[in-house]
């Protein structure tokens, strides 16, 4: 493996977000993705208080071609521009490549924008055509979705540990109890064992609070040097270390869940930047599914394997606990932005801007997604 010495060199000086709650209640057939990154793309430079041709970088997400978005923002000659598939492991590789081109003299200022009108327009995750040689024989099984891949990893890792049939209900309650705080948040009903447990399944044995949510939104995200940040009226977010490591294989499953890429990951990222899990003051974790929180726990440290769905009980996991986690509500009650808004997230709460739902203390955040791509980001308050 290379070496990474970008530690602490590209600070996020920005972020924006929609109003997620609104636009999941106002469904517009005519609401563009385009539109909403743009929105989102305002909301962070007001945020990081610059001015639009301070930026030379646009990375996309989402939304159809980098090009229609650049013309739409104004930015015609920039000197990195690309876009992202939709997958939201690709959230936690665009902050890297931005971190990257940072460091390395490609671009100075970076935009990183993702627009989403998946609900407003009748997305779904799953059942389309089949992606890879050997989707077609699984989607014979029924395997034709994401959350069923998950379904499968999940009833194994039940009977492996021996979970009970309400191992995954402390993780979908603790997403709901943080966005009950949450003035943005789509979810904000209360949620208990009772209810979840007699919630309708959707691809057994996940029930419906262990999904995400399909909803409209953009998220933007403005990376710079600390240098630029210092200069700015915002306490500085710096990326102390991030790395990731692939799981690919013609499927969405990782018979070990996804245990080897996370330990590599881990391994890398917290020796980058000085920590392990017992300095992480908050966690945002990729939640397409609640059982990646278990397996994401597992993967870094944070428990011992096969333990995860018993660790997060009695309110470990919640605000005033000891790994406070997705902070905003998560992939099952905030949005899903596929990961864009979790890392909005974890630079509100390192900056104390989290109102209600604010971690006392917050200095060090991680971001995890485990997935075929897994990746971790450590996130820092500097003086």
């Amino acid at each position: 493996m290379t070496t990474w010495n970008a530690r602490d060199k590209v600070a996020i000086i920005g972020v924006g977000t929609t109003r997620f709650g609104d636009l999941y209640r106002t469904r517009d057939v005519l609401r563009s993705d385009y539109d909403l990154a743009a929105e989102a793309f305002k909301l962070a430079l007001a945020d990081a208080g610059i001015e639009k041709d301070e930026i030379d970088g646009l990375l996309t997400a989402r939304v159809p071609s980098y090009q229609h978005m650049a013309n739409m923002l104004g930015m015609r000659r920039p000197a990195l521009s690309y876009g992202f598939e939709q997958a939201g492991r690709m959230s936690a590789l665009a902050v890297q490549a931005a971190i990257n081109a940072i460091a390395t003299g490609h671009a100075q200022t970076v935009a990183l924008v993702y627009g989403n009108n998946g609900r407003s327009v009748g997305a779904q995750y799953g059942g389309g055509e089949p992606t890879t040689p050997t989707g077609q024989h699984d989607a014979a099984f029924g395997m034709t979705s994401a959350g069923a891949y998950v379904a499968l990893m999940y009833e194994r890792y039940r009977q492996l540990n021996k979970v009970p049939e309400d191992g995954l209900a402390a993780a979908a309650i603790n997403n709901r109890n943080h966005a009950k705080l949450n003035e943005n948040a789509v979810m904000r009903d209360d949620l208990d064992v009772a209810t979840y447990l007699d919630s309708r399944y959707v691809a057994e044995p996940l029930r419906l609070y262990d999904y995400c949510l399909i909803n409209d939104g953009g998220v933007a995200l403005i990376l710079s040097s600390v240098e630029h940040a210092r200069r700015l009226n915002k306490p500085v977010v710096t990326i102390s270390g991030t790395a990731a490591c692939g799981d690919l294989t013609n499927f969405y499953t990782s018979d070990d869940f996804y245990y080897d890429t996370c330990r590599s990951v881990a391994d890398r990222v917290y020796k980058q930047a000085g920590v392990t899990p017992k300095n992480i003051d908050v966690a945002q974790i990729y939640d397409n599914f609640t059982p990646t929180i278990l397996f994401s726990l597992e993967g870094f440290g944070f428990c011992k394997p096969g333990q995860a769905w018993n660790w997060i009980r009695d309110g470990r996991i919640g605000l005033g606990g000891e790994l406070p986690v997705n902070t905003s509500g998560g992939h099952t009650s905030e949005s899903y932005m596929q990961g864009w808004a979790l890392h909005v997230e974890a630079v509100r709460q390192l900056r104390g801007e989290a109102g209600a739902r604010q971690v006392k203390g917050a200095e060090v955040a991680q971001y995890i997604c485990a997935a075929p791509v897994t990746s971790s980001h450590i996130l820092r308050r500097i003086a």
